[in-house]
């Protein structure tokens, strides 16, 4: 080939061919070059520049593709965390964060209709129970079961969430308090029935509060509100639902300051112990005292322990005012041990055993720390335990027992048959003695079978090799017969109200055996 040029200057191919890199460099990666019929090197760079454009819009697509697959990817992990952050994990329910985020949304929503969004909140009543006896799996199976009854009886509009705990919240848009009380009360119906686990026969109801999202009040301030009602459905028998009530809120507000006060009562010296005997039916010897405390108001005067009681159980004091009253009830008996005018008396002290002291591991340490600072023998104390405390109890609670076993404190189940009664139980038991509940002997009288049903109650206890003593004697007849069928202990207005200090030392001074008034 001459080395003259096969083409001119002039040669439109080259315009078209700078047009085209032109718009390729812009982006346009569709561009094509057209080639001519001379297949020269115009046309062979012309060529090569189209193939470069095919190659670059291939590599192109195929980057936007990974591009927008890495997005959605991208996009489905911040959806995956957003649903993560608002769900609870065990139950796939809405959790806190988004009931809030909801009532916030149907709260302004309400603006603009007639009718308001309303709010419930239940707790389960029962689950700690079956939570600390049969194991935290179970628990959450039960919670599961919840949280699928609570959904299968609302509305589909209706959101279902978890709080926490066992306490689950429910949002009802639009809604009058008539159809919120109905669908409320669909739900306690729902978890009212047995739930059926491995093998657990179980029921587990709930509590409920109600409370209208009226427009103005604050979320947080709705949900102190429920909170406020649902409790007061809890403290009215369970198993109940209760609209919130302005005047509920004064309540709490007095609930609250009693709190405050029963901190100080621990702390300082508004204390006091009461003591009831426990009588020998045969001889009327004094077997032991039973202390119960009550607490010397400033200003309100003595309080029963019925009213402070739950509260402390509730608040987590029980366990300090527990401490106090082994303290104080074994320094008692000391005393009257060493008057010589009371010291002809040999009876053992009874103190009451909250079920949270037996999950403490320090407890049975203080209860051999108080005997040592007494000089007292082990077995001058008897713990009384709730049947029901005892009988749902787990690894822990049978670790404590025996422990107390080993120290040599005498062990005896307090309220005996009232709802958990089986003596096959009473054999696996480190305890002593059984103290049977008044609501056995109250029939005395009244029903003909009773008498048969106490006789056989007190057989099977003996069966047991256990010791029976019978509360709730109120008259001579009742006396006469438990001794009538071989029980030899009891405990009763018959015998004594419970007494304060000085009262108790001076029957103890002037009597060896207890007097009966006539």
């Amino acid at each position: 080939m001459s080395e003259e040029t096969a083409y001119s200057a002039d040669d439109p191919r080259l315009g078209l061919l700078l047009e085209g890199i032109v718009r390729l460099a812009a982006g346009d990666l569709e561009t094509r070059i057209e080639v001519s019929a001379a297949r020269d090197e115009i046309d062979a760079v012309i060529m090569g520049t189209n193939l470069l454009a095919e190659d670059l819009q291939i590599i192109y697509e195929e980057l936007e593709q990974r591009v927008e697959a890495r997005t959605q990817q991208l996009n489905d992990a911040r959806l995956a965390m957003q649903h993560m952050a608002m769900t609870d994990p065990l139950t796939g329910l809405s959790n806190r964060s988004a009931f809030s985020a909801a009532l916030a949304e149907a709260q302004a929503a309400s603006l603009e209709t007639s009718t308001k969004p309303a709010i419930l909140l239940l707790d389960m009543d029962g689950f700690k129970a079956i939570n600390d006896s049969l194991g935290h799996t179970i628990g959450d199976k039960v919670l599961e079961t919840v949280a699928r009854r609570i959904s299968g009886a609302v509305r589909e509009q209706d959101m279902v969430a978890r709080m926490g705990g066992d306490e689950f919240a429910v949002l009802l848009p639009d809604v009058s308090p008539a159809m919120a009380a109905s669908v409320g009360n669909r739900i306690l119906a729902a978890l009212d029935g047995l739930i059926e686990i491995e093998g657990h026969h179980l029921r587990c109801g709930a509590s409920m509060g109600l409370r209208m999202a009226d427009p103005g009040v604050s979320a947080d301030d709705l949900m102190m509100e429920v909170d406020i009602a649902m409790y007061e459905s809890k403290a009215d028998g369970r198993g109940k639902l209760k609209a919130f009530e302005p005047s509920m809120l004064h309540v709490r507000q007095m609930r609250n300051q009693l709190v405050a006060e029963l901190k100080e009562a621990i702390a300082g010296s508004q204390l006091v112990l009461y003591y009831q005997p426990i009588i020998r039916l045969d001889t009327r010897e004094i077997e032991g005292v039973e202390a119960l405390v009550r607490w010397n108001h400033p200003t309100r005067g003595i309080v029963m322990p019925d009213e402070f009681i739950p509260i402390a159980e509730e608040t987590g004091m029980i366990s300090q005012l527990g401490g106090w009253v082994l303290r104080a009830a074994v320094e008692q008996l000391k005393l009257w041990r060493s008057d010589p005018l009371t010291s002809s008396h040999n009876f053992s002290m009874r103190i009451n055993v909250s079920a949270p002291d037996l999950q403490r591991l320090e407890f049975v340490e203080e209860v051999r720390e108080a005997l040592s600072a007494s000089g007292l023998d082990p077995a001058a104390l008897v713990l009384e335990l709730t049947e029901s405390a005892v009988i749902q109890g787990n690894a822990l609670d049978r670790y404590t027992l025996s422990s107390l076993q080993r120290l040599g404190v005498g062990l005896e189940i307090d309220d005996f048959g009232t709802g958990y009664s089986s003596i096959s139980y009473l054999r696996q038991l480190p305890v002593d003695a059984v103290k049977v509940d008044r609501t056995l002997l109250a029939a005395l009288g009244s029903d003909p079978s009773q008498p048969a049903l106490l006789a056989a109650v007190l057989q099977l206890i003996r069966a047991c090799g256990l010791n029976a003593v019978w509360e709730g004697i109120e008259t001579e007849e009742q006396a006469d017969y438990l001794l009538s069928i071989g029980c030899t202990s009891g405990q009763g207005y018959y015998f004594s109200r419970p007494l304060p200090e000085a009262e108790m030392t001076e029957q103890l001074k002037l009597h060896k055996s207890w007097p009966i008034e006539s």
